[in-house]
């Protein structure tokens, strides 16, 4: 590995017709401490078709990637992390469009990195982004956690948010193995991407991040919460907000995916139920058709 001052580091963000959250995620970039780090930010269009490859090629301090369609969540950033590796970056940061960056974040996260090899940092809903928006002071906006590490319920297949609306009082200050790191912002070495690949593109949007960390820890890598390390996520904002019928389709058919590769039989069935009672709704008819039917990727839903 190269010396600590002259780590390359690739921020990969994503964009898909989020031109006003890219730019501003890409604001907070720019203030960020670079130290003796040499950095780059690939910004990937993901076929937004809206105006935004226009926008964005403007800047000279980016790398702009401009896909013809949308590849996903997987995809997209696949595209990116693959031209990070070629340009021989050490540590690359997966970065969602719709987050805010604290200015430390890249130390801290280089620091985590002491410890492990896929860091992922304490994540607070931005300010007005809360699930519940009548319970919390003034003052408390800003400090509301979204995330505080991950893991794995193994028996309903669900991927845990730990502390989420909780209001950060310093009760989640230490590093601390996690099952997965979430895909709105993990930092990983270049090394778990040559040994693993890449994100699976089967899954196209959610719980790709489950599936990247749990084939990680089956090769030996370790996965890391550096509290220290600080973000701000406008929630669900690419895909239409929590509980948008985007949201519910990709998690119901990707949920039968994952269980159906990493869970136990008694739990692939007991999912497989469960999603068979919910037909009634059409967001989860088609994920469960198009599960069945080997239907992955985009799928069937028009988005």
């Amino acid at each position: 590995m190269a010396a600590m001052d002259k780590l390359k580091i690739a921020i990969i963000v994503l964009n898909y017709k989020g031109l006003e959250d890219t730019l501003s995620c890409l604001d907070s970039l720019r203030r960020i401490k670079r130290n003796n780090f040499n950095i780059e930010i690939i910004v990937v269009d993901n076929g937004s078709g809206d105006g935004s490859k226009e926008a964005l090629s403007n800047f000279r301090d980016i790398r702009l990637i401009a896909l013809e369609k949308n590849l996903g969540y997987s995809g997209g950033n696949n595209v990116g992390i693959k031209e990070a590796i070629k340009r021989n970056s050490n540590y690359l940061l997966i970065l969602n469009n719709d987050t805010l960056v604290d200015p430390n974040l890249l130390t801290e996260l280089v620091n985590g990195a002491k410890m492990g090899d896929i860091i992922s940092p304490k994540i607070y809903f931005a300010a007005g982004y809360e699930f519940h928006k009548n319970r919390y002071k003034k003052s408390d906006l800003g400090k509301v956690i979204w995330y505080a590490g991950g893991k794995i319920d193994w028996e309903n297949v669900m991927g845990i948010h730990i502390g989420v609306d909780e209001v950060d009082n310093g009760q989640f200050a230490n590093r601390m193995e996690i099952d997965y790191a979430t895909g709105a912002c993990m930092f990983v070495k270049r090394e778990v991407f040559e040994k693993i690949g890449f994100f699976n593109e089967k899954y196209f949007l959610y719980l790709e991040d489950m599936d990247f960390c749990v084939r990680a820890k089956r090769a030996g890598f370790k996965i890391v919460f550096g509290p220290q390390a600080i973000i701000w996520h406008k929630n669900a904002s690419s895909s239409g907000g929590s509980g948008s019928r985007i949201q519910d389709y990709y998690i119901t058919r990707n949920r039968l995916l994952f269980s159906f590769k990493y869970a136990k039989l008694r739990t692939k069935l007991a999912v497989f139920r469960q999603v068979l009672t919910s037909v009634a709704s059409l967001s989860k008819r088609q994920a469960l058709i198009d599960f069945i039917t080997f239907n992955f990727g985009k799928g069937s839903l028009k988005l």
